[in-house]
């Protein structure tokens, strides 16, 4: 399938201790993280901004109708990016779920919360050597802008647990105020009452006067698929019944964010509310026919991966990888009269751990003492400054990662205009450089061998910095069942 982009020329060792680390890579002093331009400071003496974070799942980067797809319709999404600012340079933190979730929660990349995959059973949590959940007690986003004041809230998919591991906290231990969610221990909500609930906690917090975060983190497009008839009806003239069912869910995925946006209008909030639109990581893979029918713990049965026919708009790899298809995803903004409108940054390299200090930044919520984000500061960039030098690299791990395909990548960063994919095999070695090469068609480690080797020594330093296992405190009493079991089996 082929897109038409909107933007002319897009087609084209030893251990050592973290801080030292950050400090050795120039990372921003957490006075630096709030900045002092003029623009920044009266957005910090200004009444606190309402924040509104969309995060879809599974939402390709060109599973859009502003990034020239030829048959998906998503007006509302398309009007949120006309009304404000599109950063083509986005990553989330992970090519799947779980860890792309803990980068902005925590503002750290969740390797060093020791997330490496999505949460499932404690027994596979086990083999893989992750935690049972995300520690509540570190520093998270959520709780830092209720300690600001803000009345905060969590509607749609968890999954920083799983709803198979019963005793992990529900997400009022993380800062939240309210919530509705599924893969998450106790109730699972249902996945359409996300944005019904969401807006009545909105109107709850305009009546009582108080700024509100809201996490809307949407199902859609993640199997298993639930199409609604009056949608399914609208695409019946596609050739397929994977398309039609895929592009249903996803028009009725924008209706509801539609829905919320007609709402901050009608309360008159619009203008003092960030609204941002992402997605956790790329397109899943399609599956066969024999994947029609899925169910799932969590949110119920429902159409398989035979109907996941998303776009990554021409980069390589999709879910489960490290290459842009997989980590590269739409990241639109809008702040009517502090936003630009119709504006693409293709400038700053912004990726998920920045949304931490940028939110508390524009929020006025203090960073507590001894905590080092991984992320920076963006509001320059979102107010229309953009930061193409970047203080700190990105990195990425994943250890799931294949010996072929395009999941082979195990490890990567991105460093100025490089980015260096490793995998497990010695020749697995690709150098990109960006933004020119955003598709990742012409491997440069030949050309830079300075570059490849430099780059692999910020690798191994970061990775010196990791934790060896998780936290004690993030595991299920699950597993002390378990050990008894294997203890009893092996004795008898």
């Amino acid at each position: 399938m082929r897109h038409a982009y909107p933007v002319p020329g897009f087609r084209g060792g030893h251990r050592v201790k973290r801080r030292e680390f950050l400090k050795a890579i120039g990372g921003a002093s957490l006075a630096c993280l709030f900045g002092t331009k003029a623009a920044e400071r009266s957005i910090l003496h200004a009444a606190k901004p309402n924040i509104v974070f969309i995060f879809a799942d599974d939402w390709g980067w060109g599973d859009l109708g502003c990034h020239g797809h030829l048959w998906l319709k998503t007006p509302h999404i398309d009007r949120l990016a006309s009304a404000g600012t599109e950063f083509r340079q986005f990553t989330v933190a992970s090519g799947v779920c779980s860890p792309s979730r803990t980068a902005v929660l925590t503002g750290q990349f969740p390797a060093r919360h020791g997330v490496h995959g999505h949460f499932a059973t404690v027994e596979s949590h086990v083999k893989r050597g992750m935690p049972d959940w995300v520690d509540p007690k570190v520093v998270l986003l959520p709780r830092l802008l209720q300690k600001a004041g803000y009345a905060t809230a969590h509607f749609g998919k968890w999954h920083l647990t799983n709803t198979m591991v019963p005793d992990a906290p529900l997400p009022t231990a993380y800062g939240f105020d309210t919530y509705g969610a599924y893969n998450c221990s106790g109730r699972q909500m249902p996945v359409h009452d996300d944005v019904r609930r969401a807006i009545a906690f909105v109107r709850k917090s305009v009546v009582a006067k108080r700024p509100f975060y809201l996490n809307l983190w949407i199902h859609e497009p993640h199997t298993p698929h639930y199409p609604k008839d009056e949608y399914l009806k609208r695409f019946a003239h596609l050739d397929s019944e994977a398309k039609r069912i895929y592009a249903a869910v996803l028009a009725h995925a924008d209706a509801r964010i539609g829905e919320l946006l007609g709402v901050l209008d009608e309360l008159g909030v619009s203008e003092n509310t960030l609204v941002i639109f992402s997605s956790d990581n790329g397109p899943e893979n399609t599956g066969p026919l024999s994947r029609r029918n899925v169910d799932d713990q969590s949110t119920g049965p429902g159409f398989g991966t035979f109907a996941s026919v998303g776009s990554t708009g021409g980069h390589r790899g999709r879910k489960r990888s490290l290459l842009q298809g997989g980590i590269g995803l739409p990241f639109i903004a809008r702040w009517p009269g502090r936003i630009a409108a119709g504006k693409v940054d293709d400038k700053t390299p912004i990726t998920a751990v920045d949304l931490l200090p940028t939110f508390c930044a524009i929020a006025g919520a203090e960073l507590p003492a001894g905590y080092v984000p991984d992320g920076v500061n963006q509001t320059s960039a979102l107010l229309g400054t953009p930061q193409p030098h970047r203080s700190k690299p990105i990195f990425w791990q994943w250890r799931s990662a294949s010996r072929r395909g395009d999941t082979w990548p195990t490890l990567a960063v991105r460093e100025g205009a490089w980015k260096l994919l490793l995998g497990r095999e010695p020749g697995q070695v690709e150098l990109f450089q960006f933004p020119g090469d955003r598709l990742e068609q012409t491997n440069l480690r030949d050309d830079h061998p300075d570059q490849v080797r430099r780059l692999t020594v910020l690798i191994d330093a970061w990775k010196s910095t990791l934790p060896d296992k998780p936290s004690e405190s993030c595991l299920s009493d699950r597993r002390s069942a378990r050990a008894a079991r294997e203890k009893e089996r092996g004795q008898s």
